[in-house]
């Protein structure tokens, strides 16, 4: 049996994806604030569909409206 395994995107091209810069998406990655990553040795690289569900999750229909980790605190 063969497994899929989806191209992963590196930071530059993740942030391209994203439309951020490399300084905001390392400081997700320290927060916890960001898409899921993974670490290959000192590697981090993203999978499109955690890029594309992390942004679903970002989705507000007003500005005072608080995220699921926002309103964690």
């Amino acid at each position: 049996m063969t497994t899929h395994v989806p191209k992963l995107l590196n930071v530059t091209e993740a942030c391209e994806q994203l439309g951020v810069s490399k300084s905001w998406l390392a400081q997700s990655r320290l927060t916890g604030r960001g898409p899921a990553f993974t670490k290959i040795g000192t590697r981090c690289l993203y999978d499109p569909a955690d890029l594309t569900a992390w942004l679903a999750s970002q989705r507000r229909s007003s500005t005072s409206q608080c995220g699921p980790q926002e309103g964690a605190r």
